[in-house]
């Protein structure tokens, strides 16, 4: 079994995000098309900004061919890898991972949610520790179904299985499913009006505040 010998980190975390005028478009319903593509690069904006200060992190690549987004999150510290294969969630994934280890063989890789932003850097921590143990390990979203995050150990492929309900193709892929308490964070992405609400209940970051408060001041004049 291939494991990380060190416990806490440092980890590389490969975090994917679309062009921003297709991202997040069950939101729409709830925030309206002008709000939606800028709470969407607010969610990346706290996720990225929690995971570089989590300890156990060594750096954070994004994996994205939107360039407005690209410029925010490389100013808060991430490396910006272009999506050259332009095939998906899971091809960008992969590529973002391929692009780690070309530089360092040996990283201990994780695929993280872009829409994450009521992540704690804590329970991100958590969540990286107890995956040190495991080749493979997988945190399902807070619906059950799918998944927010993807563990790889030094010389493990990542193999993605992310979309619909990836829980499933994780678990029968041979990834560990973790199952701590107190990782809520970890588990809320958001893709409709019912998660966001639920985020916000969670304490989202100063990204998404600001912008969820920016946009329902408007709707209110």
């Amino acid at each position: 079994m291939a494991t990380n010998t060190d416990p806490t980190g440092p980890w590389t975390l490969v975090v994917p995000l679309k062009p921003l005028v297709r991202a997040k478009s069950r939101l729409a319903p709830t925030t309206g098309d002008a709000l939606r593509p800028r709470l969407a690069l607010a969610f990346a904006e706290d996720t990225v900004a929690a995971a570089l200060v989590c300890p156990a992190v060594r750096d954070v690549v994004v994996v994205t061919d939107d360039p407005r987004a690209g410029a925010a999150l490389a100013a808060l510290g991430a490396r910006i890898v272009p999506d050259e294969p332009d095939r998906g969630l899971n091809a960008a994934l992969a590529h973002g991972a391929r692009t780690v280890r070309a530089r360092r063989p040996g990283a201990a890789l994780a695929a993280l949610n872009a829409d994450l932003p009521a992540l704690r850097p804590a329970e991100l921590a958590r969540t990286l520790e107890f995956s040190a143990t495991f080749p493979r390990t997988f945190v399902t979203d807070a619906t059950g179904i799918g998944t927010t995050f993807l563990s790889a150990a030094p010389e493990v492929e990542l193999r993605p299985l992310f979309g619909g309900r990836s829980r499933t193709r994780h678990l029968d892929s041979g990834a560990v499913e973790i199952t701590l308490p107190g990782i809520d964070s970890v588990r809320q992405d958001v893709d409709t009006g019912e998660d966001l609400r639920a985020a916000l209940a969670l304490g989202v970051g100063p990204h998404t505040a600001r912008r969820w408060s920016a946009g329902a001041a408007r709707a209110d004049r």
